[in-house]
């Protein structure tokens, strides 16, 4: 290794870094001839996904809750539009825990309004609509861990 131990080489390390936000890994530990070093990056470890029958986690202090709404069948839940969560992160409705949210059920959006924001490594990404329409339902809950290409809401 290009002398990482003895601190002469900033651009590995820094290559190492790069690696870690690029593959949005949490940490990176490498040992050589007794001496070890450990890169630690933002992300954190999501939240292992609810069980299926048991409810999801209440959010923490984030607003006034979404109205509860009941599982809908799988052929509801595909007609109109879904908005599926464009990185892995934790959605919320509003910019902050003291403003309105961005959208409600039954809000009209049209294409390039932000509907969302979703908080990856640190960052709050605002996300746009991708369609015109009415918000139908929202899948998730504020404050809620969501995977890549998970459905959040879906716009008729």
């Amino acid at each position: 290794m290009n002398e990482i131990f003895g601190m002469t080489d900033l651009d590995t390390i820094s290559s190492l870094a790069d690696i870690i936000n690029d593959k949005e890994l949490s940490e990176i530990t490498i040992t050589e001839g007794g001496r070890t070093i450990t890169i630690k990056g933002r992300k954190c470890v999501p939240a292992p996904p609810p069980h299926m029958g048991m409810p999801p986690m209440p959010p923490m202090n984030m607003g006034a809750p979404e109205p509860a709404q009941a599982p809908a069948p799988a052929k509801e839940e595909n007609s109109g539009n879904i908005v599926k969560a464009p990185i892995v992160g934790t959605y919320y409705r509003s910019p902050s825990p003291d403003k309105p949210p961005f959208v409600k059920i039954g809000d009209k959006v049209k294409k390039g309004d932000v509907i969302m924001i979703i908080e990856s490594m640190k960052l709050m990404n605002e996300v746009q609509s991708e369609f015109d329409g009415t918000v139908e339902r929202i899948l998730v809950a504020d404050g809620q861990a969501v995977e890549y290409d998970q459905p959040i809401m879906i716009i008729k």
